[in-house]
């Protein structure tokens, strides 16, 4: 055995457990977008515009302190709920067509 045995074995256990963890991202993500399909088609149907500036601003805000308190950077947090944010309106829009 070579020294850098435990480490990779250390390095596959931590890349399995990083796999795990995205696929558990991408179900999340796949059933976020599920309900803000079924928002999407509600306001299509009462004519409500597809985005919500005051809602995306607070949903912001609570993202941001959730980031903070789990130790995360919450300009990421903030990046990565923006990019949500935008595909989910482009998706409303698509409806209102």
């Amino acid at each position: 055995m070579t020294t850098l045995d435990p480490v990779m074995a250390e390095l596959l256990e931590l890349r399995g457990s990083i796999d795990n963890i995205d696929a558990a991202l991408v179900h999340l993500l796949a059933e976020r977008f599920k309900c803000t399909q079924k928002v999407g088609r509600l306001k299509a149907e009462h004519r409500l515009p597809p985005a919500d500036p005051s809602r995306e601003k607070v949903q912001i805000e609570r993202l941001r302190a959730l980031a903070a308190d789990a130790r995360l950077d919450p300009d990421f947090a903030e990046k990565f709920l923006n990019f949500i944010i935008t595909e989910v309106i482009r998706h409303h829009e698509a409806l209102r067509l």
